[in-house]
């Protein structure tokens, strides 16, 4: 691999970050199949490939935003819904610690401040989460599953995945946003995927064309030096 390709693939990785605005404009089928072949050559323990994933496009990605959307309404007007509608795994901490909340809370508002929502504005803030089930107007959505009987090692392999799926796409002029947002009506989007019964979501991508004039485009979170996140042994 010559220089140009390192810079190109670096480029690819580096580019890469959450779109949250995209266009009214579709992806061809065969791009998606390209980044999937291209993806699916991520590691996985002892082979096993257990990612699936499911393209949603059209009638079915509306009808599916619209069953999501008419929950989470639901939930916003009657908050005790949400018990009904839990993650089937922890995505994040029951308990924040330092650092990682303090990271969490400058991502939120710093997001939230360029959208000039303040704090307390449960309105605006009800808003943007829908977005969230709208796949911010992507027309694309990629739901990937695994089996329930695989370990953990699984998710870690689907995740390496998801990874591929987004460079490879950011590579061929795409942009996406990973969502865990989903998982909290993961009953409700196998239904509509009509997936087995040992299917459980793992995660969910929004993939399309990045609206070059939405500001909350312009919104990129910051990342450590890699001298504050790596030890170096010698000895």
């Amino acid at each position: 691999m010559n220089l140009d390709q390192v810079r190109y693939v670096d480029d690819a990785i580096t580019s890469r970050h959450s779109v949250r605005a995209f266009l009214d404009k579709a992806v061809e089928v065969q791009t998606i199949k390209d980044i999937l072949h291209v993806s699916c050559r991520a590691p996985s323990g002892t082979n096993t490939q257990p990612w699936k994933v499911y393209v949603v496009t059209g009638k079915k990605r509306d009808k599916m935003i619209e069953r999501v959307c008419k929950v989470q309404n639901e939930i916003f007007r009657q908050p005790e819904l949400a018990e009904q509608y839990q993650e089937t795994f922890a995505y994040y901490p029951e308990k924040w610690i330092s650092p990682f909340i303090e990271r969490r809370r400058e991502n939120g508002w710093g997001l939230y401040g360029l959208l000039n929502i303040q704090k307390g504005d449960k309105e605006k803030m009800a808003r943007q989460h829908l977005r969230n089930y709208e796949l911010f107007d992507a027309p694309v959505a990629l739901y990937f599953t695994v089996n329930k009987g695989m370990g953990i090692g699984a998710k870690m392999d689907i995740s390496m995945m998801l990874q591929n799926v987004m460079v490879a796409a950011k590579a061929r002029g795409l942009d996406t946003c990973p969502q865990a947002a989903w998982n909290h009506f993961h009953q409700v989007v196998l239904d509509e995927l009509d997936a087995p019964e040992d299917e459980e979501l793992v995660c969910t991508i929004a993939l399309g064309y990045a609206d070059p004039n939405d500001i909350i485009n312009t919104f990129i979170t910051p990342r450590l030096a890699v001298e504050e996140f790596t030890v170096f042994l010698d000895a």
